[in-house]
């Protein structure tokens, strides 16, 4: 990252990690000194400098502690977490907007790009119970933005499998999820989008795998993002993006073919439709 590129820019990361960058250049350090004040490696601290490397709460009040900056960094990481988009998330979104392929596996509830206004104001309102109104509506105005990618003149393709529990799981009440499959119906006729359905019928076929993403880039590489405990983590080795290849070739081969999937969204729509 370019350390005069103007903060309009940069996404919130890279802004943390020029700040940082700055700030330490003018205190005179070496990143293996503030990697070593802070417990981390001299590469972790590039990284993060880079705006590729979601940096850890103790890494920011170690940057406060190395720097005589009273709270600052460790404030700045918390407003990345409590914005539009948590900190840990930033670096997959960097990635979708410049992904060929987008291969897509929910488990519990539909993916954010096909989902509506009322369906993730429901997802937000029930992650985040004691967040304001504006908060949570930032945070729908952010996911709905998400739709952009493909609206531009040459999207990418988008292949979802959907596990059934992600249609049966009433979000927001049946008018929310009569919308949201309605959404579906109308996204699935878009050359560009392929949905398929895995049901309870395939069993540990589907439960044993945890939802993940796959981002394919012109270039030919490969990212795999999964979430995790602490939140989700993009990785690019080779192997551990081929197991997850992997793992999405059998899933589709164990879902419903896109035409069955397809009639069973409308089945369950009429129901939630009634």
């Amino acid at each position: 990252m370019d350390e005069t590129s103007p903060p309009e820019n940069l996404n919130p990361l890279q802004r943390f990690g020029s700040d940082v960058k700055r700030v330490r250049l003018g205190r005179k350090l070496t990143q293996k000194h503030l990697g070593k004040v802070t417990g981390y490696s001299d590469a972790y601290v590039s990284l993060v400098e880079a705006g590729k490397q979601m940096p850890s709460m103790r890494f920011a009040k170690g940057c406060d502690l190395a720097f005589g900056t009273n709270g600052l960094f460790e404030g700045m990481l918390k407003r990345i977490d409590e914005g539009d988009h948590p900190s840990w998330f930033v670096p997959y979104l960097e990635q979708e907007k410049k992904a060929a392929h987008i291969y897509d596996y929910s488990v519990h509830s539909i993916m954010g790009i096909l989902q509506t206004e009322a369906y993730a104001h429901a997802i937000f309102r029930a992650g985040y119970p004691h967040a304001r109104a504006d908060v949570i509506k930032g945070k729908v105005d952010a996911r709905i933005r998400r739709r952009e990618v493909m609206e531009r003149e040459n999207p990418p393709t988008l292949w979802v499998v959907l596990h059934e529990a992600c249609l049966r799981t009433v979000v927001g009440g049946p008018a929310v999820m009569a919308a949201q499959l309605q959404h579906l119906i109308a996204s699935a006729d878009s050359p560009d989008i392929d949905l398929q359905v895995i049901t309870y019928a395939a069993g540990a076929a589907a439960a044993h795998v945890s939802p993940f993403t796959l981002l394919v880039f012109d270039s030919g590489s490969e990212v795999l993002y999964s979430d995790g405990p602490q939140g989700g983590k993009l990785y690019d080795k080779g192997a551990t993006v081929a197991d997850a290849m992997h793992h999405y070739e059998r899933l589709r081969a164990h879902a419903l073919p896109p035409d069955d999937s397809l009639a069973l969204v409308k089945d369950l729509y009429k129901e939630y439709a009634l």
